[in-house]
């Protein structure tokens, strides 16, 4: 995976849980599970903040693209035992 400067100008970033999964995708990459999941808690913060009241409860789904780099960190961390 390369990203260049330009890739997060032309909107391919636009949101902060995107730019939370490139990260998140990378040290899955480096199989670096210790940051892997301080990203997973950032990104789900990211997601739900200013979504709901104190008792808010998230009823959607992670998209594709988060349910596989969540797949990917489980099977790391499976490997690492």
């Amino acid at each position: 995976m390369t990203v260049e400067a330009k890739d997060f100008d032309d909107n391919r970033f636009v949101r902060l849980s995107d730019r939370i999964l490139f990260c998140l995708e990378m040290a899955i990459e480096q199989e670096d599970v210790e940051i892997a999941e301080g990203l997973v808690r950032v990104m789900e913060l990211a997601m739900t903040r200013n979504t709901g009241g104190g008792e808010f409860i998230e009823r959607r789904d992670y998209p594709a693209e988060i349910e596989g780099a969540m797949n990917k960190l489980g099977a790391i961390k499976d490997k690492q035992g």
